[in-house]
């Protein structure tokens, strides 16, 4: 089918792919990109140019599946908040269904439209099927930035992985593709819901797809070391240097068919896996043993030899990340990098190209990077771009992140403006993420509440080791406003804020310059950091213009201080950040 061609970038468009002085470097290998997948891989991802994709969708199970195909009323609106406000039926998932019907853009099969046209009359227009819409738009953008030799792995829950496995094959196995795998990771321990009234098995296992585009695709088998209990099983044996070794077979099926030597060897009549030549050599080796004359010879395989036991489908030996780890960065959905680590060495190598379509705190990407690969990363929130840039940061080091070509984030007044004025409210909450976490050089955390924030829309955290102060840290309130025209009134409330909290400083971030609350500002007096004899004014103001000129947050802040109070921990760390 003739593909249909790619709409031309708009002016937002054209204005977030420009690039950010810090991140400038002659020879880049690696895209960051901020914005929604599907609108990315359709404009920026050139057909086969993927080796291999990973990616870890959104999807909560917690709600009561019996009521998924109910889809009435207020109890399916109630119920679509465990998809986090993204699986409604509205006129993002009608405009998907849509496209998938008139195959836009020649990436559907036959299989896979007529496929979405049969779950329609079953599942109707609710939370499911909207998600199953979602899926499949972007499952399809993914078979076609893959090489023909490359593999694609779809890590899900239980819930719907059986609707996302017939889908995979519908876009997969109807073009040459192959389904090679159903993964099952045991993400945590057993546990006990039988309090809570539960009347079914307790799920504690991830389903992992892998799927590839062709049969021709890299696959290094990975290994498990032996465990104790099996070494002292099948190892019991140890030579004079204490080389321990288990005794394997060294016959073989008889029958002209087979090609297998007859002859005797020490006694035995039989048929060898080995030529008798063969046999003579390893038996002056040493490699042969038999333990009593008239038994059958066996070959010695030492231990230290072995590569271990092959990695199956269900794999048991990753465990999920606990609290107070090292690499948990408090992302809901964190993965544990040694999963991916495992994925990346079996289905890629050194200098391939990996694909996250769903980036999320950047565990893909640290791999890739950690690995040699290159890599290619997107998330829908700025919050997780800022995450992954301060993760690649803290672990590789600057050089690093300026090998990334960083897209889709505002760059000129024009771009904030339109991320700004967005109509729909989540994606408007987008521009106070960026200016807070852009402003703070990423050293912020958002405040996530819905409401009754008390203004406050982040928060930063200086050192402060007054005697006054027993924490050894005090706060730093943002608070973001994209308004035109601002009255006084809204520096008193933010000092009030800050008064009220207990906090150092107050720091609000406009899109539009406000001379009239900079000088207002003022007034509100100053703040002494006793540690570092540093003297700021209490409530300051800066507009959109003057971070992206390059005005940054300049107070002393402790990367273990922030991580501390993203995980309620009582550890602290002394690195100083300016």
């Amino acid at each position: 089918m003739r593909r249909k061609p790619k709409p031309k970038l708009s002016r937002l468009d054209s204005s977030l792919t420009a690039i950010p002085s810090q991140y400038k470097n002659t020879s880049k290998s690696n895209q960051l990109y901020y914005g929604d997948n599907l609108e990315i891989l359709r404009k920026y991802i050139k057909d086969e140019t993927v080796d291999l994709c990973y990616i870890d969708p959104p999807f909560n199970s917690k709600r009561n599946y019996n009521q998924i195909y109910k889809n009435i009323g207020e109890e399916d609106k109630a119920q679509a908040q465990a998809f986090v406000d993204t699986w409604t039926w509205n006129e993002d998932a009608n405009k998907g269904l849509t496209e998938i019907l008139n195959n836009y853009g020649g990436v559907f099969s036959k299989q896979s439209i007529k496929l979405i046209t049969g779950l329609n009359d079953v599942l109707g227009e609710g939370a499911l099927f909207a998600y199953l819409i979602h899926m499949t738009l972007r499952i399809a953008e993914i078979y076609r930035v893959l090489k023909p030799t490359g593999s694609f792995y779809l890590h899900c829950d239980p819930s719907a992985s059986h609707y996302i496995k017939i889908i995979l094959d519908s876009i997969f196995c109807s073009r040459q593709g192959l389904y090679q795998n159903e993964i099952t990771w045991q993400r945590t321990n057993a546990h006990n819901d039988a309090k809570q009234g539960r009347k079914a098995y307790g799920n504690i296992a991830d389903i992992i797809f892998f799927y590839t585009k062709g049969n021709n695709n890299v696959f290094h088998q990975q290994y498990l070391k032996h465990n104790e209990d099996y070494v002292n099983s099948f190892y019991k044996f140890k030579d004079k240097d204490g080389r321990r070794y288990s005794l394997g077979d060294l016959g073989a099926p008889g029958g002209e068919e087979k090609g297998n030597p007859f002859y005797e060897f020490l006694g035995i009549k039989r048929f060898w896996r080995y030529s008798k030549v063969n046999m003579r050599e390893l038996f002056e080796k040493g490699m042969i043993v038999q333990t009593n004359t008239g038994t059958v010879p066996r070959l010695k395989r030492y231990l230290d030899e072995s590569k271990g036991i092959a990695v199956q489908n269900i794999w048991t030996d990753i465990k999920p990340l606990q609290s107070g780890q090292k690499e948990k960065l408090g992302y809901p959905t964190q993965k544990p990098e040694t999963l991916l680590e495992r994925i990346l060495l079996t289905s890629s190598n050194e200098g391939d190209t990996i694909l996250d379509a769903y980036c999320g705190c950047g565990t893909t990407v640290a791999v890739a990077e950690r690995l040699n690969r290159k890599w290619i990363g997107m998330d829908i929130t700025y919050q997780s771009i800022s995450l992954i840039l301060k993760r690649l940061e803290e672990h590789f080091g600057i050089s690093t992140i300026k090998n990334i070509v960083l897209s889709g984030v505002p760059q000129d007044f024009e771009s904030a403006e339109l991320l700004a004025n967005k109509q729909d409210d989540r994606t408007r909450k987008e521009f106070e993420k960026w200016a807070i976490l852009t402003y703070s050089n990423n050293r912020a955390i958002i405040n996530e509440k819905k409401g009754g924030d008390g203004g406050i829309d982040g928060i930063a955290f200086l050192l402060d080791d007054s005697k006054k102060n027993e924490k050894g840290y005090r706060q730093v309130l943002f608070s973001v406003k994209s308004n035109k025209t601002l009255s006084p009134s809204v520096i008193r409330e933010l000092n009030g804020t800050v008064e009220r909290e207990g906090a150092a400083m107050g720091i609000l971030l406009t899109l539009y310059p406000m001379p009239n609350l900079v000088k207002e500002s003022k007034k509100y007096g100053m703040y002494t950091n006793e540690a570092f004899s540093q003297t700021y004014f209490k409530i300051q103001v800066f507009s959109v213009e003057e971070i992206l000129s390059g005005i940054t947050m300049k107070i002393p802040t402790s990367l273990g201080v922030l991580k501390d109070a993203e995980k309620k921990s009582k550890s602290k760390q002394q690195k100083i950040d300016f």
